[in-house]
């Protein structure tokens, strides 16, 4: 008996073991690759919350500098390699990894949660030659004024409506010895961001119809003018602007030695994580006049998709399934101070409330949106003859000749 008994208790122990074997054998590692460096804390507890739904599912996520991103995960593509998950840019960024076929196509039979979105921001995530879908949107993104709702409240001035009022609100700062805005040109980039921040409102949405349709050029009064009002409010810019680069404008006005930023509504959850007593406020680009339509500058950032190569594209299909749901825009919502476009959400965030009432009125980060899918990129033009502009090696009209001679070369609405 005690023999049959340890012969069943083996038996039992040995199943028991192979059983968990087995278990072990079904755990399925997926790779996710970013760059959302400063995101990094805010991707590991949302993997933590997915695998407490697909334990068998472990997700290793890695990030790398946004200057080297695409061409990390390009050459690793190519190569047929690169991670499981893959974080894309949206618009012409996207283009260039998914014509090759380096992606899964999505739709609603693989990702049903796709019906959670808006048409626009699926259409980000679009391929334009065979309009497929290859990535779950993760963020509407807008370019605005950030500003240190304390300086403005010590120095005695409000939010500005107008441009007159933005010119003054300066004017009165800097007279107290406060550097109005903290940003630089340095980095080429930046210059794109303030041109979405401060002049949105003054090109205005039949601007943009305007330049789509090809009635009208980047030579169009309407944007010279715009230059020429963001070269009289340099003088405002950090001292020594030209020099300042991104990181050390952000760090003038994480200090507090700084009232505004132009820039993305992306910065507020940045400046709040280093310094928490800020007391921030946005509002969006002035307009030239009382009663024109105040707008902000809006996009879509990027999504998540699929490696085409994966060995492992239900588990990964699985995640981003998860990453489409209320539950997880909701989380990346208030965590990061971005405005997921996942239907149903739900903000807790007042600035963020305040970014998604202002995105009700927008038109679109123009040259993001419209002019990145072939070189030279809309966007290059704009941040290369913004920058050397405001560096006054450009009028406002030589850098308006410019951005529009390299755009057609390729878009045939102005080659008319």
């Amino acid at each position: 008996m005690k023999l049959t008994r340890r012969i069943l208790m083996g038996a039992a122990a040995g199943g028991f073991l192979f059983s968990a074997g087995a278990a072990m054998a079904q755990q399925t590692e997926l790779t996710f690759w970013s760059w959302r460096q400063e995101d990094k804390a805010f991707y590991q507890d949302a993997i933590k919350r997915f695998q407490a739904k697909e334990p068998n599912i472990s997700i290793k996520f890695e990030t790398y500098a946004p200057e080297n991103y695409q061409t990390i995960l390009s050459t690793a593509l190519a190569a047929g390699r690169g991670p499981d998950v893959i974080q894309v840019r949206a618009y012409g960024n996207l283009e260039t990894i998914a014509t090759p076929g380096y992606l899964v196509a999505l739709d609603t039979q693989n990702v049903p949660e796709l019906a959670n979105f808006p048409e626009a921001a699926l259409a980000a995530e679009t391929l334009r030659s065979d309009g497929k879908i290859y990535a779950v949107p993760f963020a509407m993104q807008a370019q605005l004024v950030v500003y240190n709702k304390k300086i403005f409240q010590n120095a005695g001035v409000t939010p500005p409506k107008t441009w007159d009022e933005l010119m003054a609100v300066c004017q009165a700062l800097k007279a107290k010895n406060i550097t109005p805005f903290a940003n630089g040109t340095a980095t080429a980039w930046q210059n794109e961001t303030i041109v979405g921040g401060l002049l949105s409102s003054m090109l205005g949405k039949s601007f943009e119809e305007d330049i789509v349709s090809g009635r009208a050029n980047f030579t169009d009064p309407r944007f010279v003018n715009a230059l020429a009002k963001l070269k009289d409010v340099s003088q405002y810019f950090s001292p020594n602007f030209t020099g300042v680069d991104y990181a050390s404008s952000q760090q003038l006005f994480v200090a507090g030695r700084a009232a505004m930023f132009a820039g993305g509504s992306y910065e507020v959850a940045n400046f709040k994580n280093q310094n928490p007593t800020l007391d921030l406020g946005v509002f969006p680009a002035p307009v030239m006049k009382q009663g024109d339509p105040a707008l902000i500058a809006t996009y879509y950032d990027g999504g998540y998709a699929v490696n085409a190569k994966s060995e492992k594209k239900d588990a990964a299909l699985k995640f981003i399934r998860y990453l489409a749901t209320p539950e997880y825009g909701t989380a990346f919502t208030n965590v990061l101070k971005n405005l997921s476009p996942i239907k149903g959400i739900k903000i807790e965030d007042p600035i963020t409330q305040e970014v998604a009432k202002l995105a009700e009125n927008s038109m679109s980060y123009l040259m993001l949106v419209r002019f990145r899918y072939q070189e030279p990129s809309g966007s290059v033009l704009l941040q290369s003859n913004v920058q050397k502009m405001l560096a006054s090696q450009q009028t406002p009209e030589q850098a308006a000749a410019e951005i529009n001679k390299g755009i057609a070369t390729y878009y045939k609405p102005f080659q008319k």
